[in-house]
């Protein structure tokens, strides 16, 4: 028998999820839950890492006795450890504004082009490198102090261990890892003058990286999106999958990077996955426009649960009105809803006006634009997809997975709703030698997890919704 903790940081929770593993068979349950919700802290938008820390300490309490211990959350985000070791700042997290034109910036320093070429990573303000351009141009003494830069899982395990290393599957949301070797792009690192003694030598997924009271640490796929893919149960040939959560994570998994200059433009993206391949996929702002309309109606007054507003959702006029999920203006915090109604207004649709009909637009536009990277994946994989897995907090939006399917045309099948927490699971319980590989924990996930299938229905109607939807992403 083995047990095994598992912290998985989320937008707005973190988790402790504690595992046993005995005789084939896989139990487990949430033993702590705990706020993660960034501060304003001397101008920027920052992780609690001494509260997170504390809730980390209660979860492992709360655990009792455990073999190891792994740590997953979102990408990009960093601290920086001093000469002993120390935190030198709470970490900055991606949604600050800090990284406002950086992207201009780096255009001058290294083209995109040439930029994506090197690191096959979709080109987005929020990625590391472009964090570590702005630190430059900010705080250039704060760099200068630094000795050593950790991911945010790594910087977790660092804490219970001291440990210093990096992830694989973490340091390709970086855009500062080589697509094709695996390891730092030199030329990168020099044209934008970020030494390379900086990174933490690189550690594969599934690593045992130190010990804590007597329990492996182990480097899990610190990325949130590649655990939850580790747990994807036993796909069939031909499947792509969505990790969906705040974030859309939609894509297919490969022997190689794809790097041409038609993946570029079509802002798709190559990340390590745990078992070594390659996760060719599309980021989406995803369950992000629901929880923070929610969180404004709260703000009004109006506390609707998740049930309730996709019932409000079910109950409009569907295929009225769509936005484009990842126009600029839905990624800051804020009143989604109006926002909502402004793209509407501009770009000449019927303007959504109770919350029902906003939640209408919201929901088949996330639809929609699942088809729309589908599409763009197959282009330039030239696979035909078969069926899309669906992981996951989204997996329990049924109204989501159905149009899901309406608009993809494909099967759905969802499951497991604690994707991340079982990758995480899995990936430790192969570094302790209980399973052979993360095939055997998929099967091991199918055997044990419910799925749910979802049929397209209504083809005809969401196939001409889908031309309409086409124009509207290219007037916006």
């Amino acid at each position: 028998m083995k047990r095994v903790l598992a912290f998985d940081f989320g937008a707005s929770s973190g988790r402790a999820i504690l595992a046993q593993y005995s005789d084939g068979a896989l139990t487990y349950r949430e033993v702590h839950r705990f706020e993660n919700r960034p501060r304003q802290a001397d101008g920027h938008f920052r992780w609690d890492f001494a509260d997170l820390m504390e809730n980390v300490h209660k979860g492992i309490e709360k655990a009792g006795e455990f073999d190891s211990i792994g740590f997953d959350t979102w990408g990009v985000d960093f601290g920086l450890l001093d000469e002993d070791g120390r935190l030198l700042e709470d970490p900055i997290n991606y949604r600050d504004g800090r990284t406002a034109g950086m992207l201009e910036q780096a255009e001058k320093i290294m083209p995109q082009a040439e930029l994506y070429g090197a690191t096959g990573s979709q080109i987005m303000a929020i990625n590391t490198l472009f964090q570590l351009l702005a630190l430059q141009k900010e705080q250039p003494e704060l760099l200068k102090q630094a000795k050593r830069l950790l991911f945010m899982p790594d910087l977790f395990a660092h804490a219970l261990c001291g440990s210093e290393v990096c992830e694989t599957t973490i340091a390709s949301t970086s855009q500062m890892l080589d697509a094709k070797s695996g390891g730092w792009s030199k030329p990168v690192l020099e044209a934008f003058n970020i030494p390379e003694r900086l990174l933490a030598p690189l550690v594969s997924s599934g690593s045992v990286v130190g010990e804590y009271k007597g329990a492996k640490v182990i480097a899990v796929a610190g990325h949130d999106t590649q655990c939850a893919v580790a747990a994807m149960p036993d796909p069939q040939p031909g499947a792509a999958f969505l990790s969906c959560g705040t974030w859309s994570l939609i894509g297919c998994e490969l022997d190689e990077p794809v790097l041409t200059e038609q993946s570029r433009e079509l802002a798709l993206s190559n990340e390590r996955g745990a078992n070594g391949k390659v996760n060719y996929l599309k980021n989406i702002i995803g369950l992000w426009l629901i929880q923070e309309s929610r969180r404004q109606w709260q703000r009004e007054g109006m506390d609707y649960s998740f049930a309730q507003l996709a019932q409000m959702a079910l109950e409009a006029e569907p295929l009225q009105s769509f936005i484009d999920p990842d126009a600029p203006e839905f990624t800051p915090p804020g009143d989604i809803p109006a926002r909502v109604r402004e793209f509407c207004r501009r770009t000449g649709q019927p303007v959504p006006e109770t919350v029902g009909q906003v939640m209408c637009c919201v929901y088949q536009s996330l639809a929609l634009k699942y088809r729309f990277a589908l599409e763009q994946l197959s282009r330039s994989t030239g696979q035909s997809f078969t069926a899309l897995h669906i992981m996951g907090g989204g997996a329990q939006a049924q109204l989501l997975c159905q149009m899901t399917a309406n608009s993809i045309g494909l099967p759905v099948i969802t499951g497991p709703i604690e994707a991340t927490a079982l990758g995480n699971i899995l990936i430790q319980l192969v570094a302790l030698g209980e399973l052979k590989n993360l095939d055997e924990g998929r099967a091991l996930i199918a055997r044990t997890e419910p799925v749910q299938r979802y049929q397209p229905e209504d083809t005809a109607l969401w196939n001409s919704s889908f031309e309409r939807y086409k124009t509207i992403l290219k007037e916006s």
